[in-house]
């Protein structure tokens, strides 16, 4: 399941997309915009700036903006940064893999290779979709509903 941590993250970097170009935007802008507890998101978009997907600018005229363009940056990447690795168990993490204390062999393990193939098709979606691209699609969405 999504966490609200990651939920909320996402809110905010495709906002970030969307003003993308225009100049920071301020963290009581975007929590006043997406509907987002404002102290949350602070730590929120702190963590995707420690990570190297925002950057932040002080003073006036100041806030936070993606670091990339938002082709370039992902939605499994957010995730990652947020919630940690993909996957539901950790024997089939790319990332924090840990072999299961009870399992006796992984090779013919039943929930471990159902597993994998989540974790294989979750990252493909995920991995594959840029903040540019689901930006888009809400806007073909949007401009469907309108007409």
């Amino acid at each position: 399941m999504l966490t609200k941590k990651s939920k909320y993250g996402l809110k905010a970097v495709l906002m970030l997309a969307e003003e993308a170009g225009r100049g920071p935007v301020l963290v009581s802008e975007l929590a006043s915009r997406q509907r987002l507890p404002k102290k949350f998101l602070e730590a929120i978009l702190l963590e995707l700036k420690r990570h190297g997907l925002l950057q932040s600018k002080k003073g006036r005229g100041g806030g936070y903006f993606l670091s990339r363009k938002p082709a370039d940056i992902t939605v499994g990447q957010v995730i990652r940064v947020l919630d940690g690795p993909l996957a539901l168990i950790p024997c089939v993490s790319q990332t924090a893999y840990m072999k299961c204390e009870e399992c006796l062999d992984e090779q013919t393990c039943g929930v471990r290779l159902a597993m994998k193939d989540v974790r294989d098709a979750t990252a493909r979606i995920l991995d594959n979709t840029t903040l540019a691209g689901l930006n888009a699609q809400v806007a073909r969405v949007g401009r469907r509903k309108r007409q």
